[in-house]
């Protein structure tokens, strides 16, 4: 490969990097509507995950800032049982896949700050 060659094949893999991340990066209208429907649906979630995602009960997950990948897995693993627990089975169990994505859109959306100690 020439280096003319070699050096199109970095740009345009640069380019198709920063086209996707300004993509993944974009706040849609149909992905704020999608936040907001999570918001409302995780008012169930408040007791034990807290307002803004922050746990309130010892052994309680904090969701706030958690990737949407992983919350979607998670919910839909409760929902069949194939993760087994009490609560969050029987939560899980009426959710629809719509109801999953807008609650962990909602989570991912929450933005944590560092505090110093």
């Amino acid at each position: 490969m020439t280096t003319l060659a070699y050096d199109r094949n970095i740009v345009r893999s640069l380019s198709v990097a920063v086209s996707m991340s300004t993509m993944l990066l974009a706040v849609t209208p149909a992905m704020a509507d999608s936040i907001e429907a999570g918001k409302a649906k995780a008012a169930s979630c408040t007791v034990c995950h807290g307002a803004n995602g922050i746990a309130q009960m010892p052994g309680a997950p904090n969701l706030a800032g958690q990737q949407s990948v992983y919350t979607i897995e998670q919910l839909k693993n409760y929902r069949s049982g194939k993760r087994p627990n009490e609560i969050m089975n029987v939560i899980a169990k009426p959710l629809s896949d719509a109801d999953i994505a807008d609650l962990a859109v909602w989570f991912e959306s929450i933005k944590l700050e560092p505090l110093p100690r």
